[in-house]
């Protein structure tokens, strides 16, 4: 299995965090005191350049009054993708 840091599916993830916090109307000082983190942990979250495991997902987008369950359907492949996904696993 390769990387996903630098994949299509990361960069969505990271789209789907600034589009929360955004339509939160949060900025990420104000996103970071929520979440008890200085604001640049956001700044690095958003960038890429500090990878979040799904605990701080489900923290980050609850923080911003989504419900994480709905944010990460919607980042799951879909069709043909996510069959060649499942075979993958398999072998």
């Amino acid at each position: 299995m390769r990387k996903s840091l630098h994949t299509p599916e990361y960069k969505r993830l990271l789209a789907a965090l600034r589009n929360a916090r955004a339509h939160a109307g949060l900025s990420q000082r104000e996103l970071g005191a929520r979440l008890k983190v200085p604001h640049t942990w956001v700044a690095k979250v958003e960038s890429g350049e500090r990878r979040i495991d799904v605990v701080e997902f489900g923290w980050f987008i609850a923080a911003c009054g989504r419900k994480a369950t709905a944010v990460f359907a919607r980042l799951q492949p879909k069709g043909p993708q996510r069959e060649r996904a499942g075979k993958a696993g398999r072998r």
